[in-house]
């Protein structure tokens, strides 16, 4: 319920057995499916490469409350094209060819006017 998966278990059920790869499920049903299994392993280090990318803005949103609560005391890696997903973040690195050239929270890399805030304007990627 906390990643909204059981819409899903609603619709095809709970014994339904997905194809390998889960290729009978959309993208985004399949992060769904992912996120959930996250939540059932106790691990300290999360990584979530682009995570909500085809997920609706609504979903979205819902999917990133949800795993705030879930993963608030585990450490969580997000790679992320989306500003949404990464600016509540507790810290954001800003890569440039391969290298972090600015780091701190939304506000603070804002009030710096730099590649932070050329990547926001531009819509070009984040990483958080």
């Amino acid at each position: 319920e906390m990643v909204h998966v059981d819409q899903l278990v609603e619709r095809v059920g709970w014994d339904h057995r997905l194809r390998e790869r889960g290729t009978d499920l959309s993208v985004g049903e399949g992060q769904l499916v992912t996120f959930a299994r996250a939540m059932a392993h106790d691990t300290e280090v999360v990584i979530l490469d682009e995570a909500t990318a085809s997920i609706d803005t609504l979903t979205e949103r819902l999917v990133q409350d949800a795993l705030a609560r879930i993963f608030e005391k585990r450490t969580v890696i997000v790679v992320a094209h989306r500003l949404s997903t990464v600016e509540s973040a507790d810290r954001i690195l800003v890569m440039e060819a391969g290298r972090i050239v600015e780091e701190g929270t939304h506000d603070e890399l804002m009030s710096l006017d730099g590649a932070y805030v050329r990547l926001v304007r531009s819509g070009e990627e984040l990483v958080a």
